[in-house]
């Protein structure tokens, strides 16, 4: 085997590695006492057949493809010793040639970080307001969920509930054909269509209309955009909101513990400012990562943005629900390129923020011990079901899930250490921008 190291780059290293005539024979020869072990082939016992009948049966690629499945992984470590080359994540391996056998390697390597002078980063947090038209605003909200639908006989207008036949097509193909469809007019909803909603306004009761709807190019939906759908609907009733009054009564309405509208307010208005706080706090902490991340200067493989990236795809699979990345790519209708390409920008962000916070915990000597580690589990399965709780405790207590775990405290820990340097002595009467000296 000859290993040549072409260069290093973007933290990584090029190796290209020829392999000897007799290393790559040895390997098909174990490849072939494998395959014919498995192969059924007519004539011959298992593992029986002469190497150039499975040759014939398999394809000399097929062979040829199985040894290097093999001969791959050991070569790129040998040459890893030969190097000296201590890998930080998996590599990207090309066969270049089968005659002789030559393979390039790209080896991600340590990344390089130099932090700021995150000592002196200072972040102001933003003050938490709740207004009384935040707190009414969601009382609206509590007031249309317990609100009566009320028959009236009058032309149709804005956000009265409708019953409805309706018939449509696209293009003389069947669209939207439903009887007795409920359906509430508010404006400029893009459903079935944009501008029906806008069409229904000032039909009165069991009376029938058609139209057209000319709908924009650019229009989100394929099945839409540029098209022109005919609708003939009928409207069968009329039902107007009818909201409870704003009272007593209706906080009792809400909940037995309320026994007046102004303890219903009090309530909203802590449960609003509680929710703010939260959000704020996130918000903070981010833009203090933020901060820091400015502050300092990094190299890293982009085989970490690619290996983020799969992990942000299959957050995605799993969001939506679907078994594989084609049936995904058919629902948003993209290909997998623009998929990728989209999702870089937060892939590096990820990738970034994560190795600074990785490299501050190791300066700042933050740690998670077992109780702590201990702790959170047991937090984990607290709100699991009885009938889980068992088997969640049972996989949290597995050495991959207790680092899994001990990452997550660390990183926790440190972006709580980074937010207490942040807000520094007296921040709440002195705003200093990020990046300031004491």
């Amino acid at each position: 085997m000859k290993v040549a190291n072409e260069k290093t780059e973007n933290c990584q290293t090029f190796l290209t590695i020829e392999m000897e005539p007799d290393e790559v024979e040895e390997s098909l020869e174990k490849s072939y006492r494998r395959l014919a072990k498995k192969a059924n082939i007519p004539g011959f016992r298992k593992g029986k057949a002469p190497r150039a009948v499975l040759e014939r049966y398999v394809g000399k690629e097929g062979l040829l493809e199985d040894a290097l499945n093999s001969l791959l992984p050991e070569a790129y470590e040998k040459a890893l010793k030969e190097q000296d080359i201590e890998p930080f994540a998996r590599p990207q391996i090309e066969i270049a040639q089968t005659d002789p056998v030559i393979f390039k390697v790209a080896v991600p390597l340590t990344p390089v970080i130099k932090l700021g002078d995150y000592q002196h980063i200072r972040v102001a947090p933003e003050p938490v307001e709740v207004s009384e038209d935040d707190v009414g605003a969601t009382i609206e909200q509590l007031r249309h969920q317990r609100a009566t639908w009320e028959p009236v006989e009058r032309p149709v207008g804005f956000n009265d509930l409708v019953t409805l036949d309706v018939e449509s097509s696209i293009e003389d193909k069947p669209f939207v054909n439903q009887k007795g469809v409920q359906y509430q007019v508010i404006q400029e909803l893009p459903l079935p269509a944009p501008g029906f909603a806008e069409k229904l306004v000032g039909m009165g009761r069991d009376e029938e209309k058609e139209f057209k709807i000319q709908v924009p190019a650019g229009y989100p939906k394929d099945e839409l955009a540029g098209k022109e759908p005919y609708f003939k609907v009928k409207v069968s009733e009329i039902k107007q909101e009818k909201l409870p009054g704003l009272n007593d009564e209706f906080a009792k309405e809400v909940s037995p513990d309320f026994k007046s509208l102004d303890s219903l307010r009090e309530k909203v208005s802590t449960n609003l400012k509680l929710r703010a706080e939260e959000k704020a706090k996130i918000d903070f902490e981010e833009r203090v990562i933020e901060a820091v991340a400015s502050a300092a200067e990094l190299e890293f493989p982009p085989v970490l943005i690619e290996i983020e990236t799969d992990r942000l795809i299959n957050q995605q699979l799993r969001r939506w629900q679907v078994g594989d990345l084609e049936e995904y790519l058919s629902r948003v209708k993209k290909t997998e390129e623009e998929l990728r390409k989209e999702l870089q920008p937060i892939a590096t962000k990820r990738v970034t923020q994560s190795l600074i916070l990785g490299r501050i915990a190791e300066e700042e000597k933050i740690e998670a011990g077992d109780a702590e580690i201990n702790a959170e589990i047991e937090n984990m399965a607290k709100d699991a079901g009885q009938d889980k709780k068992d088997e969640l405790n049972k996989y949290l207590d597995t050495p991959q899930a207790r680092s899994s775990i001990e990452q997550v405290l660390i990183t926790r820990k440190t972006v709580e250490r980074l937010v207490e340097i942040a807000k520094g002595p007296n921040i709440s009467t002195q705003k200093i921008e990020k990046g300031a000296e004491k």
